[in-house]
């Protein structure tokens, strides 16, 4: 028997060697799961209460709340030709690709995605599965079509919006009908557009503070793609939840203002980091890998400084970024950024969890919360590669059909 496979009113008790809740290590412990939600979180070690139907994952184990990666695009099909073949496919073959990369992400122990950025609003669909199915897909955090200049960056997803405030407003208010959670405004220009620079903007600040009281006003969170320093201050100041990127390059390189970067810390502002990527075995060029580590030179500033750090990964958008890639993310966030392996953990669960939103549902073990969660073979806290060793996922209290991995308990 497994969760979700028979009366809803069953009571199941998960038992780990190891809890990790979000936010600090609990010990050995056992979470207890009914009706979709974490009904209770015993680290007393008591007997399992009468009734319950028992899942020993074993002492080695480790329980923890499911990941959540606060960036990806579903759309893209994790190839060096993302946009291209986005632009080359109907909505039909678009949408199926997004369902099996959601189910991808979820069959890794990433049970919440945002989506920021997909062709006609497609997520909303991917969206309206995973509430009806969700052994089947993530959460998704669905933004639609990023708000961008004509002909600005990732144009070709249909977002394209003129300055003028009318404009800006009807956009918003265009994404709230249709039922999306977060706008994304494309604040400055990126990597993946023909004749777009990451370092230029492409919204001023008057334009800037338009969306964000519109969005605000309809009860919708806000996301800024900066990369620029004049991007990224712009956006700050405009007030927006969340920064992505905030990479702070430049015509010529990459310049991590201090003054800017306490701003930042201090406003409270989600950050974004784009972190994680497979192992490629191919060197970087020399300047390639100059910019790679003065970049994760600004992002450990941050972080020193007090911000906001989430695993936003931008998984989909290269061959490198597949959908399942966060548990990387986590693990550069411990290593080269700086971050502890607590800390690492927060970013992709409590803490991306508020960022998404969803801090009173997700991203914790408990009492309440929905039963997202995850089981891994050995202590992500001390060892986040621990993460890539996936026992056992949770969506909703429903089990989650893993592919079988030799020596690794499947679900039973």
């Amino acid at each position: 028997m497994t969760i979700g496979t028979t009366a809803s009113n069953v009571l199941w008790a998960l038992r780990a060697g190891g809890l990790f809740d979000g936010e600090r290590v609990l010990g050995p412990g056992m979470v207890l799961v009914e009706d979709g939600k974490i009904k209770d979180v015993d680290t007393s070690g008591a007997a399992p209460p009468e009734g319950a139907v028992v899942r020993d994952l074993g002492a080695s184990s480790w329980l923890l709340p499911g990941l959540i990666d606060t960036h990806v695009h579903l759309g893209f099909d994790a190839t060096n030709q993302a946009a291209a073949n986005l632009m080359a496919a109907d909505d039909s073959i678009v949408l199926d690709n997004m369902r099996a990369a959601a189910g991808k992400a979820l069959r890794a122990g990433i049970t919440t995605v945002r989506d920021l950025g997909d062709r006609n609003y497609l997520s909303l669909a991917v969206r309206r599965q995973g509430a009806d199915c969700p052994q089947d897909g993530p959460h998704v955090v669905a933004a639609g079509p990023p708000i961008t200049t004509p002909a600005g960056h990732c144009h070709f997803l249909g977002g394209e919006t003129t300055g003028s405030p009318q404009a800006l407003r009807a956009a918003v208010r265009d994404r709230y009908e249709r039922g999306s959670d977060v706008v994304k405004v494309m604040a400055s220009g990126g990597v993946m557009t023909a004749g777009s620079s990451p370092h230029q903007q492409q919204y001023g600040l008057g334009q800037l503070r338009v969306v964000v009281e519109e969005a605000h006003r309809f009860g919708l969170q806000t996301v800024a793609h900066v990369h620029g320093p004049d991007s990224i201050a712009a956006a700050l100041e405009a007030g927006f939840d969340t920064l992505e990127h905030v990479t702070f390059m430049t015509a010529g390189g990459v310049d991590a203002d201090p003054y800017l970067v306490e701003r930042i810390a201090a406003s409270g502002v989600f950050v974004g980091t784009t972190v994680g990527a497979l192992p490629s075995g191919q060197p970087l060029s020399a300047a390639a890998d100059v910019r790679r580590s003065v970049i994760n030179q600004a992002r450990s500033a941050l972080h020193a400084a007090g911000a906001r750090l989430t695993a936003g990964t931008d998984a989909g958008i290269a061959s490198d970024k597949p959908h399942d890639v966060l548990p990387y993310g986590i693990a550069q966030l411990a290593g080269p950024i700086g971050l502890t392996p607590l800390e690492a953990l927060r970013a992709a669960t409590s803490t991306a969890a508020h960022a998404c939103g969803l801090e009173r549902s997700k991203g914790r073990l408990l009492p309440g919360w929905d039963a997202d969660l995850l089981a891994v073979h050995a202590d992500p806290t001390t060892d986040p590669t621990a993460l890539r060793r996936v026992q056992a996922v949770y969506r909703a209290g429903h089990p989650v059909a893993l592919p079988h991995t030799p020596g690794e308990a499947g679900l039973r």
